[in-house]
Order: C-alpha cells, then sequence, then structure tokens
C-alpha cells in the first residue's frame, strides 16, 4: 500500500483556509497513492470552542472529503470537530474512494486540556477494511493507552492523527515506536507543525515505523507530503516467524 502523510501549520479555527491548503497539498500529489493521511481536527486546529465551529455529517467539510476522494480515487482519513445527538466529538473520518464513510469517535479525551469537558468520548474500537489491508485508527492521546490499541484482531497497520506539541515529542517517538514493536504492525503517525492558537508549538514528527520497531519514514520537521510504500507480505512472514501475539494475554477491555 502507498500512503501520502501530510504534514501542515493549521490556520487557527479557518475550515476553509485549511480545507484550501490541503486540497492544494492533494492536488500536487504526482505519484498514485491508496491513502492519504491528514492530521488531527485538521480543519481547525485543536480548539475546544466545539460550539463555533463544529459541523455536521453532511456539513461542507465531510463534503469536501468525499468529494476529493472520488475525483483522486483515493481514501482519505483524517478527524474534525462533528456535533451530532448534541454531543461533540473528536472524529476521525475514513473516507472511501467511492465517498462511503466510516469513522471512529476518539476514545481518550486529554483532560488536560479540557478536552474531556467540551467532547464526548467514543465507544468503540474501529478496524477498516481496505484495500486487504485492516487498519485501526486511534487519535492522538489514544496513543498512551496501550492496552486498547492491543492487537487483538490481526489488524496489519495502527494509525494515529495528532496535534502533538513539541515539548512532548520525545514521548510521541517513543510510545509509536513501543506501539509497533508490541502489536507486530506497521504505525504511521501524522501530526502538525507550527503554532496554535494557545501559542503551543508542533514540530511535527510526522513518521512511519514497521513492525519491528525500525523506521520507514524517520520523524519529519518539515511542512511537506511523504510518501511511503508498505509491504504486507514482509510483516506477514514476520509475524509467522515470530509469534509473539498468540502469548500475549487475554482481557477485557470496560468501556
Amino acid at each position: 500500500m502507498k500512503i501520502a502523510l501530510i504534514q501542515s501549520d493549521l490556520q487557527w479555527e479557518n475550515t476553509l483556509e485549511n480545507r484550501n491548503n490541503f486540497e492544494s497539498k492533494i492536488n500536487k500529489i504526482d505519484s498514485e497513492v491508496n491513502l492519504i493521511v491528514l492530521p488531527e481536527m485538521f480543519s481547525t486546529g485543536f480548539t475546544m470552542n466545539a460550539a463555533a465551529v463544529a459541523e455536521t455529517m453532511q456539513g461542507e467539510t465531510v463534503s469536501w472529503m468525499q468529494t476529493l476522494a472520488k475525483k483522486n480515487s483515493v481514501a482519505i482519513t483524517g478527524s474534525l470537530i462533528i456535533q451530532e445527538n448534541n454531543n461533540y466529538y473528536n472524529r476521525l473520518l475514513f473516507v472511501f474512494p467511492d465517498g462511503e464513510i466510516q469513522f471512529y469517535d476518539k476514545r481518550h479525551l486529554f483532560s488536560l486540556a479540557g478536552e474531556d469537558k467540551h467532547f464526548t468520548s467514543g465507544s468503540s474500537k474501529v478496524i477498516i477494511d481496505y484495500s486487504g489491508w485492516k487498519i485501526c485508527l486511534q487519535v492522538c492521546y489514544d496513543l498512551r493507552f496501550p492496552v486498547f490499541a492491543r492487537n487483538v484482531e490481526q489488524y496489519d497497520l495502527l494509525l494515529y492523527v495528532a496535534n502533538w506539541p513539541k515539548v512532548r515529542t520525545n514521548a510521541w517517538d517513543i510510545l509509536l515506536r513501543a506501539r509497533a514493536v508490541e502489536n507486530l504492525s506497521y504505525v504511521i503517525g501524522v501530526n502538525r507543525v507550527g503554532f496554535d492558537g494557545n501559542n503551543y508549538e508542533h514540530i511535527g514528527h510526522s513518521q512511519v515505523v514497521d513492525f519491528l520497531g525500525d523506521y520507514v519514514l524517520e520523524p519529519q520537521e518539515a511542512e511537506a507530503v511523504f510518501i511511503v510504500e508498505l509491504d504486507k507480505n514482509a510483516m506477514l512472514e514476520t509475524r509467522k516467524k515470530l509469534d509473539f501475539l498468540s502469548d500475549r494475554d487475554q482481557f477485557e477491555i470496560k468501556l
């Protein structure tokens, strides 16, 4: 599978400008890719002002994602603020090339920033079946909770989108590699760059880690589009040889 990671600055609570920015970057991708990954809250930045900027599943940004996916015959994923049934969700949408949508609502809300006071937590782990790959969707703070990400579904790719600040970059790098090693899975982390509306700096470090913890794409700090190609057969062969997952503990997650 060939995947494009888009690491970009975000304009605070400016959905139109952010959509235009990402559309310009997507239109410049000159190689055929299967999946495009955008950061967490890519249309607004990581704001707690949910009531002012939330959209619905019939809103402009969702429609924009569907239009781009169809136009480019590619899947697109990224999270945005969705209002539904009087609740606000940090929702990671996965838009298929035909416009079909599946989604994951962020389970672990970042209480340090008050996300739990403004958003409703998701209640389900979500695995997407796409192009012969099983992709586990996660958002930012979920990275700190390995039990929730434990590979009991034999997924092939663990995907994190984030607004992870510079001050905790070391943790981001360590935890992404740890999730790859413990789950014998590819792991992708896509983060933003630049300063947000609260003056927190982000330096990206978007990266791709293979099933043994080695870099397919080393942590990047530039605003750019990075394209990687993942080999599922190599991963499956390694799992067959190093059958660590069969020795995992059995447990039940209570949501």
